[in-house]
């Protein structure tokens, strides 16, 4: 299962949402905070908390829980699924 943290206002989210569409690939979106650089307020705190455990306060962030792959980086989320889902 992929699971994405995200904000709607997020024009690095969009690209992600935007290439999993494109691949026809299933996922879950979270939306943690709202977008700023560490520090858009927060949302929802036990998503917040998930998006914090991987060593950032950055989204997107993406958790493809049936590979254990977690990552931030949008280019790097897309190169990621392109890799795997095309």
């Amino acid at each position: 299962m992929l699971e994405l943290s995200q904000s709607e206002g997020c024009p690095h989210c969009a690209k992600v949402r935007e290439t999993l569409s494109e691949l026809g690939v299933s996922y879950v979106a979270h939306n943690p905070r709202l977008p700023g650089n560490a520090g858009g307020d927060v949302t929802n705190e036990v998503t917040h908390d998930e998006l914090t455990a991987g060593g950032e306060d950055q989204i997107p962030y993406l958790v493809d829980t049936d590979r254990g792959v977690t990552m931030y980086e949008s280019d790097d989320i897309v190169d990621y699924l392109e890799e795997q889902y095309d």
